[in-house]
């Protein structure tokens, strides 16, 4: 057994040694130090079974050393006996809350004594060896992602903590970076969690490639990542390392032969500019992150004072939605859509109003939210039954054949019971299903995605009109007239000439209106609102007209007297 005594008085060392040699059941080797400083000095070079550690010494008391020791990884590796002329039971329970694995006051130390401690405090250090490597490795389970082996957000949390701290001594600034895979939610309902899982270990090395060592990375939860970025004197800093971010993970990915885009979106704070305390900093960077989201994905933003009121009214948005959709709040209003031949109602457009209230929002502002949070499903279906319902009465009522057209969003496309509801909802309120117009706009189709020209075919398969909506708006698309089954072509408000226009405009629209009737296509045009947008429409011979010059998106009991007075007009 290899043992070294740490013992500044060399009696003491000579009859401890001499205890240890007459013991003739086993051999040991044995080194002598004077002070603390030797005894770490060997321990460097030596590995040792047991050390007997005198409690006191001149310069520093043998219970540093311990502690020391103590502190290092693997407990410093070795079984350690406090060894005292004092025999007070209190220093006894001091050595070994500090992690000695015995006491022996010298007046007591005998042969047999001696030796029985050496054999115990072996054995009591092994079992606490095995103890703490066990705790170790739960503790290293508790802190780490078990797919990327990532620090987890609590882990992360702690570190960030720490860092600041640091920072707050030494008056450098911390960036942190706020990291979200875009689209990954459609890699996993598509490919499988399996692929998905494969795509963030990629996703994670290349990460990994444009940090230094330094740099804290860690996993959130799902596809959401977060890096501290330390000593930061410039933020151009943070816009190289995370540009380098954005670069690497928006190359292709592939697996199994198959190529898989994949970007991420980031967000970046820093302390102590944006926040001086971690859970408000990580607020302020996924704030951050989720403006880049909504410029467009792919980017990084860094954290502005106003995106904290944008963020919270989005909040206060979404949060409103959900409680009005639980008590069926919500408005539906409905503008007519007028025959131009027969000047008479042929349908009418559903079109989702908040509740009347003190704050009241626009279906600009709430629809991307609800779409966002993938409430728009449960909002869809509310308007699909609450606008059919109407639908039945007018047509019981007035007995004609009125349409009624319901946006569609991309999203609900995408929702495998979109078709389900419909046909039960007409079924439930007994209308003819060809009576019923779903416009879709065209960012549905930027991706091109196959599931939605599904979708599309069996919504049209199933007797429902599709209806272009917004045509000629920004990102418009000749092809999409061929590919997709469309029946209804709706020109866009922005197509309409001014009073008295002559130019390129009204060329472009006489130019659409006549490829469209050469194509079949039903045409509505959206946004009249003067008497020569309306002379036009009738000069091209445009099917149907929606607009303000007609009437404003109304409340059902409007439209009643509307189709009151169409009806008695017709006698």
């Amino acid at each position: 057994m290899y043992i070294l005594i740490v013992d500044d008085d060399l009696v003491d060392r000579k009859l401890i040694k001499k205890m240890l040699i007459s013991d003739g059941s086993q051999l040991h080797d044995i080194t002598e130090v004077t002070c603390v400083t030797e005894g770490l000095s060997a321990i460097e070079n030596t590995h040792f079974d047991i050390i007997l550690l005198d409690y006191n010494m001149p310069k520093e008391d043998g219970i540093e050393m311990l502690l020391e020791m103590r502190a290092k990884p693997k407990l410093g590796n070795t079984a350690i006996i406090m060894i005292s002329s004092s025999e007070n039971s209190t220093l006894a329970i001091e050595c070994i809350e500090a992690g000695a694995q015995d006491f022996l006051p010298k007046g007591d130390i005998t042969r047999s004594s001696l030796n029985k401690a050496l054999i115990y405090a072996k054995k009591r250090f092994e079992a606490e060896q095995r103890m703490h490597d066990s705790y170790l490795a739960v503790k290293h389970m508790a802190e780490r992602d078990q797919l990327t082996g990532l620090s987890n957000r609590y882990h992360f949390e702690e570190i960030l903590k720490v860092m600041i701290a640091n920072n707050k001594r030494t008056k450098n600034s911390v960036a942190l970076l706020a990291l979200d895979l875009d689209n990954f939610k459609h890699i996993n309902d598509t490919l499988g969690h399996n692929v998905g899982d494969q795509i963030l270990i990629q996703t994670v090395t290349r990460i990994n490639h444009c940090l230094r060592r330094d740099e804290g990375f860690a996993r959130l939860g799902g596809d959401e990542f977060a890096v501290i970025i330390g000593g930061i004197s410039n933020i151009n800093q943070i816009g190289m390392i995370a540009n380098r971010i954005l670069a690497n993970v928006s190359e292709p990915f592939l697996h199994n032969g198959r190529t898989i885009n994949c970007s991420v979106s980031i967000g970046s704070a820093i302390y102590p500019q944006d926040a001086t305390e971690s859970h408000e900093l990580l607020k302020c960077a996924d704030i951050a992150m989720y403006r880049s989201k909504q410029n467009g994905k792919a980017k990084i933003s860094f954290y502005k004072e106003q995106y904290q009121y944008e963020f919270s009214r989005r909040v206060d948005i979404q949060n409103k939605i959900k409680e009005n959709l639980e008590q069926e709040n919500f408005r539906i209003f409905y503008q007519p859509v007028y025959c131009s031949k027969r000047q008479k109602i042929s349908g009418v457009e559903a079109l989702i109003r908040w509740p009347d209230s003190d704050i009241s929002y626009t279906p600009d502002e709430f629809i991307p939210i609800a779409e966002e949070c993938r409430l728009i499903v449960t909002l869809g279906e509310w308007i699909i039954s609450t606008a059919l319902q109407q639908l039945s009465l007018w047509q019981t009522r007035f007995k004609i054949p009125l349409n009624l057209s319901i946006n569609i969003s991309p999203i609900q496309l995408q929702s495998e019971g979109l078709l389900a509801y419909l046909l039960a909802a007409v079924k439930q309120y007994d209308v003819n299903v060809n009576s019923i117009i779903l416009e879709i706009t065209e960012t549905a189709f930027i991706k091109d995605n196959e599931e939605v020209t599904d979708i599309l075919t069996t919504l049209s398969n199933n007797g429902f009109r599709i209806a272009l909506d917004d045509f000629g708006m920004g990102y418009s698309s000749i092809s999409h007239l061929i590919s997709y089954p469309i029946d209804i072509v709706k020109l866009d408000k922005s197509m309409q000439s001014s009073d008295g226009e002559k130019g390129k405009r009204l060329k472009v629209i006489e130019g659409l209106s006549l490829m469209l009737k050469k194509l079949d296509f039903d045409i509505v045009a959206e946004g009249i609102e003067t008497q020569a947008q309306h002379n036009l429409c009738k000069q091209l011979e445009i099917d149907y007209l929606q607009g303000f010059l007609f009437s404003r998106p109304m409340p059902a009991n409007d439209i009643d007297l509307l189709l009151t007075k169409n009806a008695d007009d017709s006698i």
